[in-house]
């Protein structure tokens, strides 16, 4: 036989390694929406904790805080138009970390070893999770939109389309975290201790609820540190994409985080060098 025939006898087990990588990455998404739709409260529980503050603690402080014309505003804005930015963070946020609980929880089960002895790239399976976990977070943070379009808070049409490449670069950045946080996680108990100290003072240290200017008249040292958190620059992305501009210093930031909590995510969760053999 010759070398020609043998190299062409079986031209599909030359595409299979190429195809291989897609074949995980379909399967992982398929599997993260149905376990999405199997639980049915997971959407509610997301959407009530923003419409909550739109609803209720926006009508609040709406007299007590006042906004000035800073962009991409053009002119005053009511509270709740202001926070809508931060509250469809505030999903990616926790969508983030309850990714990072579900991760915690597989590797406990045994399921998520099973999947990272696939004859695949490390990172292209935690890659492919992000991925998933991230599609989820962002059908989250339409359909939040979409009841506060109902509402009455509506931006320009051509803001919602280009709102998508800026809450994929956020959620993929949360997610990224929140991969980094389950490396770190050695218990599913002390996953709720872990959180409380990531979800809260990146929430809070922020400009979801208010400008970083209001927070520089009470402190500026405060005000250093929404400036320094990525979630601030993510929201800020975001915001600045539902009125159809740019925000480079946000993207930026956004970015750079990213590729910061995914890399060492991947180095977290190497046998041989990262935290899961220290646990070992």
């Amino acid at each position: 036989m010759s070398i020609d025939t043998v190299s062409t006898a079986h031209p599909e087990t030359e595409r299979l390694p190429r195809a291989r990588p897609f074949v995980a990455l379909v399967a992982i998404l398929q599997r993260e929406a149905l376990r999405f739709l199997g639980q049915k409260g997971r959407l509610v529980a997301a959407l009530v904790r923003p419409l909550v503050w739109l609803f209720v603690f926006a009508a609040g402080f709406r007299a007590a805080l006042g906004l000035s014309i800073t962009p991409p505003y053009q002119t005053y804005v009511t509270y709740e138009i202001y926070i809508v930015p931060g509250l469809t963070g505030m999903i990616l946020l926790f969508n983030g970390m309850q990714s990072s609980l579900s991760l915690v929880y597989d590797r406990e089960m045994g399921s998520m070893r099973l999947l990272l002895t696939a004859p695949l790239p490390r990172w292209w399976l935690l890659f492919c999770r992000l991925l998933a976990g991230s599609f989820i977070s962002i059908l989250q943070a339409y359909a939040f939109l979409a009841i506060a379009w109902l509402y009455g808070i509506r931006f320009p049409w051509i803001g919602y389309i280009a709102a998508l490449p800026a809450l994929a670069l956020a959620a993929l950045m949360l997610g990224a975290l929140g991969l980094l946080l389950s490396s770190l996680i050695r218990q599913l108990e002390n996953f709720a201790g872990v959180m409380n100290f990531v979800i809260f003072p990146m929430f809070f240290l922020s400009s979801a609820l208010y400008p970083l200017w209001k927070m520089a008249e009470a402190s500026p040292f405060l005000r250093d540190l929404c400036e320094a958190n990525p979630f601030t620059h993510a929201v800020e992305l975001i915001r600045f994409a539902l009125y159809a501009k740019g925000n480079l210093l946000a993207f930026g930031v956004t970015a750079g985080a990213f590729v910061l909590f995914a890399s060492a995510a991947v180095w977290g969760y190497d046998p041989a060098r990262g935290f899961t053999a220290r646990k070992a």
